[in-house]
Formats: C-alpha cells, sequence, structure tokens
C-alpha cells in the first residue's frame, strides 16, 4: 500500500543554472520573471508548501537566512538577508540539470536517472534534402517549411499550401524536434502519426533527434488552431531508468500526460491530456483508484501554451490555476503517500525567445510523512528519480542521482 508521484510542471523554471549563460539563455529565469512581470505572484498554497523558500519569487514569503536553498540569489550573489516567512509543509529545495541539454526528453530521463553527457543534434538550419527526399517517397507527400520556426508561426504562413498542395509542413526549433505539421481535414490523424512513425525510423545515426513530433492543426486560413491530438516519438532511452526498476520488481506505472512519448513508451503507458486541469483531474482519479503503484505525470500547458508562445497572462493564470487545485490535490493523499513536485526545464514566457530555457527547477516534496526540510541545490534532477526508487525499495537507475527520503522521511 504505497504510491509516489512525481508531477511535472513542463517548463517552470525556477532561475538559472550555472551554465545557464553558455546555453544562450542568460537572463531566463521563467518563475522569477513572470512574478516580476505581473507585480508579484499570489498564490497561498504553494507559498504555504514552501515555493517561496526554493528560490526568491517576488511576491511569495521568502524563508530564513540561513536556508541552505536561500544561500545565494538567483544571480549567485549573497543573499539579501531575506527574514522569516510562512512556516512550509513540505521539503522544499532545487535541482540543477546535469544532463547536456534542455528539451523534455533529456529532462524526464534525468530525473528517471539517465545523464546525457552530450545535448541531442539539433538542426538550426533544417534538415538535409537528402532525408526529406526520402521522407516524401515513404510517405507519398513532399515537404514545405524546412527550417526552424514557431509552430503557431509557421502554421499560418503555411497552412493554406499544405491544404492546396497536400505537403507536410516540416520544421525544428532550438530543441532536437522533427515536427510535422497536417490539418486534420487534409490528412487524417492516423496517416499523420505513419508519417512520424517513418521520421523516427529514418532519423537515427547521423540525422538522430530527441523526438519526432505530430502537429496536427484545424481551422480556416487566418485562423489555424492546433488540436489536442499531438503525438511525440522518442528514441528508447539510452540506459536503465527508474521505470525500468519499478517494472523489475512488478510495482505497478500509471503515466498521465505524454511521459510514454518521452520514454518511447518502454515500462510506461499514459493517458494524454490537452490541458493542465485535464491532468489535474487525471491525478485526482489515479489517487482514487490505485492503492500500490508509482504515478508520473506531465502538466503540459505551461510549456506549450504559454511559454513557447511567449503568453506571460496564461502563464499567470495556469500558476494560479495550479494554486488552487493544491488543496484539492492534499485531501487526496493519506497513509505513507510520497508526491514531488518538479519541472524539466524552463521556458522563460518574458524573454524576446520562444523556445526552452537551461535553468533549476523547483522541489516541493509533500506527503503525512514528509518533514517540511530544506533539500538544499540539488546538483542533478536524478535525486528525484533515487528518492522514488528506494521509497518502493527497489535499485535505483545505475550510480545517477542521491535519495533524499531518509532526510525528509519520519
Amino acid at each position: 500500500m504505497k504510491r509516489a508521484a512525481i508531477i511535472v510542471l513542463d517548463g517552470l523554471g525556477i532561475g538559472p543554472a550555472p551554465d545557464t549563460a553558455a546555453y544562450g539563455d542568460a537572463g531566463s529565469d521563467t518563475l522569477g520573471n513572470v512574478a516580476r512581470a505581473v507585480g508579484g505572484l499570489r498564490l497561498p498554497n504553494l507559498e504555504r508548501l514552501g515555493l517561496g523558500r526554493c528560490r526568491p519569487i517576488p511576491g511569495l514569503s521568502p524563508g530564513d537566512p540561513g536556508d541552505p536553498a536561500l544561500a545565494r540569489g538567483v544571480s549567485g550573489a549573497p543573499g539579501p538577508g531575506l527574514a522569516p516567512g510562512v512556516s512550509p509543509t513540505a521539503a522544499y529545495g532545487v535541482a540543477l540539470p546535469k544532463s547536456q541539454g534542455k528539451d523534455s526528453t533529456t529532462g524526464h530521463w534525468e530525473i528517471c536517472g539517465i545523464i546525457l553527457d552530450r545535448p541531442f543534434r539539433t538542426y538550426p538550419n533544417g534538415f538535409a534534402q537528402q532525408l526529406l527526399d526520402e521522407f516524401a517517397r515513404r510517405t507519398g507527400r513532399g515537404v514545405i517549411g524546412n527550417r526552424a520556426a514557431s509552430g503557431t508561426a509557421i502554421i499560418a504562413e503555411l497552412g493554406e499550401e499544405h491544404q492546396r498542395t497536400g505537403k507536410w509542413i516540416v520544421y525544428t526549433s532550438a530543441d532536437s524536434v522533427f515536427q510535422v505539421a497536417a490539418h486534420e481535414d487534409t490528412v487524417p490523424l492516423a496517416e499523420l502519426y505513419r508519417a512520424c512513425e517513418v521520421a523516427r525510423e529514418l532519423l537515427v545515426g547521423e540525422h538522430m533527434v530527441s523526438r519526432v513530433i505530430a502537429r496536427p492543426f484545424a481551422g480556416r486560413p487566418g485562423a489555424y488552431q492546433r488540436t489536442a491530438y499531438r503525438r511525440d516519438f522518442s528514441i528508447a532511452p539510452v540506459g536503465v531508468t527508474v521505470l525500468d526498476r519499478l517494472a523489475d520488481a512488478g510495482i505497478p506505472r500509471v503515466g498521465i500526460g505524454k511521459v510514454d512519448d518521452l520514454f518511447a513508451g518502454r515500462n510506461i503507458t499514459s493517458e494524454h491530456t490537452p490541458t493542465n486541469r485535464h491532468a489535474y483531474g487525471l491525478v485526482e482519479r489515479a489517487l482514487a483508484s490505485v492503492e500500490t503503484g508509482f504515478i508520473f505525470v506531465n502538466v503540459i500547458e505551461f510549456d506549450q501554451t504559454w511559454g513557447h508562445r511567449n503568453d506571460v497572462p496564461g502563464f499567470h493564470e495556469g500558476l494560479k490555476q495550479l494554486d488552487a487545485w493544491i488543496p484539492r490535490l492534499e485531501a487526496r493523499i493519506k497513509g505513507d503517500d510520497l508526491i514531488i513536485f518538479t519541472a524539466d526545464h524552463g521556458n522563460d514566457p518574458t524573454t524576446p525567445s520562444t523556445d526552452h530555457s537551461r535553468e533549476a527547477v523547483p522541489i516541493l516534496a509533500l506527503g503525512p510523512r514528509v518533514r517540511p526540510t530544506a533539500l538544499g541545490e540539488r546538483s542533478t534532477f536524478a535525486d528525484m528519480g533515487a528518492t522514488v526508487a528506494e521509497y518502493f525499495s527497489v535499485a535505483p537507475p545505475l550510480a545517477a542521482g542521491t535519495s533524499f527520503l531518509s532526510g525528509v522521511w519520519s
């Protein structure tokens, strides 16, 4: 009768990592910059958990001056002598990215115990023509686009041509992705998914990308909108994950959101969610029905809907929705439950970039037996996967990550 969950708030970074500038992301601080843009956050439930103690966030009550999690400001300078604030009810801290890269696959893999020593290849100048020719031959449709672009922008620009010619819209971003967009009235979803499977087979070796993404859209010229039927086709994990360890031990795993796609379906299945609210509802349903197991959640809109579109008001509203949901979550937590909130990277909607940002991520761990303890600055996201492994008494994934369970468990 043991239940643990990791809830990944996709894109909800909490400020610079030591190498943020090296990734071209100097100035990115997703939570901090959103807070400053709206004149300070008012999130009483997340504040009560201890979010303001992870790192200083305008509007949220900070922790004690000597708290290890606040020993330095977001710039690395000494802390400003913060006064004690609201007493936290969760264990709190931050984790630094250790893997090379800043995409969702890299972040989720690191959480689960895989550290990448080099990032996935990116294609800022588009993909090789020879590869696109083979993709067109095998799918029976030509290609337009083939450049790095905002998804909504390139669909607005090329959607009408796509509908007239039937050609795929292919594009990429600053991440390692091969994205295929098609109008649902022009190309059936099943055909789009098959085309992405073809691309996944082609994009290996020298052409490897982290993910092939199906991007269906609908509507009319001038009013195109992406639909909820996105699918990600990831490469299989390159090492052992905590999901593998749990599967070997016969411990059930429940996925919510796109987590199955990020692990190529290996030892995790998932119900996808078009909105954050949908994900929250599925978490409640899982806690009402799962007696023993690991619940792995991706909450998508901070990244997909607001971060990539530089939508600060939407991002702020999403934070308020999350905060309002916390009491509903807490009402369903019982016994030995362990719930961990975190993120996989940043996606700062206040910067000119519409891409992911290299950032630290928050950690909030809660449950009836969790002591409100400062976790400090963890050296890798993999500490969370190692904590789940210890919780279920399985071997951690190789040598990646250090569990913090014994430090918070009573």
